[in-house]
Order: structure tokens, then C-alpha cells, then sequence
């Protein structure tokens, strides 16, 4: 009876934890990608010390590292169900090459690691030259990320905009602010319920040295993460 009790205190723990996090929707079938692995592992880890906090014991940690396990794996399923979403509704598929922003020839690309997604808009679909006003393709397009968005009202999302160098520091991080504020807003205006943050970084983050023209077309960019919780936000700049 009281390994019953032990172990229905811990999940409900866990899950409270973990949900509160922003990581909630348990997965429909079983899909096992990068993140559903990093997320089960960092579950276990967790619940095994909360486990043995609570029980003192082999069998509390057991149990614990358990429900974790479990809980993780949800998390990590819903980041890998996200990106897939994305990159669907984008009329794209998920990039997994490790230099895919420095060698994809797509206006769009959707990539994910273990902390977040990536869905990276190319400068010239996106704004006419030294403006931060959307054009009708790239808003019908950030707008097709509402309503995957609204599937996931707990993901965080991160807006970052991009130069090349040319010009002036400061003029660059006030047009790429710009440019991160005028997606983030029709994000925002979209219905969204998640936070929406926008940074600009200027040209002090280059996928590519601004070398050759080709480079300085990589380099201007909006970015869009998406993370799971506030643990994982970043300063995208540095």
C-alpha cells in the first residue's frame, strides 16, 4: 500500500513539474526521435532524484526515475511532433544537416535540436531592401506557423532578426530589432497564446563570413525559435 502511495506522489510530482514547465500534451502513438530520447533520458535523471528524495530508498528511485522517464519522453515526442508540424504547414520537411542555414538554397528551413526549434526565413522573401515591412508572401507564411502555434499554447516563442555588414552597426540592430518586431507581431496578432520575445542581433551573428554577396543573402534572415520552456531560452545573439 504504501509503494502505491509513493509511487502516485511522485507521477503526480512529476507530471505537475513537468507540465507547469510547458512541456503538457502526452503523445497519441509511440515516435522515437532525437528529442523523445534526450527528453526520456533527462526525465529519468529527474524523477530518480526526486525518486529517492521522497522514498530513501532503491525502490522509490526506481519508481521515480520511472515516471520520469516516461514524462521526459512526452516532452521530447512533442518537440520532434512540433517541428514535423512546422515544416508541414511550410510546404517544407525538417533539415537535419548540422550547416543547413549555410547551405540550403531554400527561402524557409526547418531545423531542431535538443533545445529547440529553428524555422529560419530568408531575407529577401521576407522585406524589401532597408525595410521592416513584410511582404504579402512572407505574411501569409509566418502566419501559417499560427496555427500549428495554437496546437502548443505553452511553446515560447523567440523571434531574432539578422544583417549582413554593411552599413553602420547601429543602423543594422535598430532595422534588424525592426524586422523581428514586425513578425513577432503578427505572430502575436494571430491569436497566439504563447510568450512571443523579439531580439535584433545586427550582423554580430553570421551563419557565413559577409565575404561575397551569396554570403551577405545567408546572413540576412529572421529566425524563429520555438522552445519548450523558459530553461531553454538563449541569448540567439552571442
Amino acid at each position: 500500500m504504501k509503494t502505491k502511495i509513493f509511487s502516485k506522489k511522485v507521477i503526480s510530482i512529476l507530471t505537475a513539474t513537468i507540465l507547469f514547465s510547458g512541456c503538457a500534451q502526452m503523445p497519441q502513438q509511440s515516435v522515437a526521435g532525437d528529442k523523445t530520447k534526450s527528453g526520456a533520458a533527462i526525465g529519468a535523471a529527474a524523477g530518480a532524484i526526486l525518486g529517492n528524495i521522497l522514498g530513501k530508498d532503491t525502490k522509490g528511485t526506481l519508481i521515480g526515475a520511472t515516471a520520469g522517464a516516461v514524462l521526459g519522453g512526452a516532452v521530447g515526442y512533442n518537440m520532434d511532433k512540433q517541428a514535423a508540424e512546422i515544416a508541414k504547414s511550410l510546404e517544407t520537411e525538417v533539415n537535419t544537416s548540422p550547416n543547413a542555414e549555410a547551405t540550403s538554397d531554400e527561402d524557409i528551413i526547418v531545423t531542431k535540436n535538443d533545445r529547440f526549434v529553428k524555422i529560419t526565413f530568408r531575407d529577401q522573401m521576407m522585406f524589401p531592401i532597408n525595410s521592416a515591412t513584410l511582404t504579402s508572401t512572407a505574411s501569409y507564411k509566418v502566419r501559417k506557423l499560427i496555427g500549428v502555434l495554437q496546437n502548443y499554447p505553452q511553446t515560447i516563442v523567440q523571434v531574432v532578426g539578422h544583417t549582413d555588414n554593411r552599413g553602420a552597426h547601429a543602423y543594422n540592430l535598430t532595422l534588424s530589432q525592426k524586422r523581428a518586431r514586425s513578425v513577432a507581431n503578427l505572430i502575436m496578432n494571430g491569436g497566439v497564446r504563447n510568450p512571443v520575445y523579439e531580439k535584433g542581433c545586427s550582423f554580430d551573428k553570421p551563419i557565413v563570413p559577409n565575404t561575397s554577396s551569396q554570403n551577405m543573402d545567408l546572413n540576412r534572415r529572421v529566425e524563429v525559435f520555438l522552445y519548450p520552456n523558459q530553461e531553454f531560452v538563449v541569448n540567439q545573439c552571442i
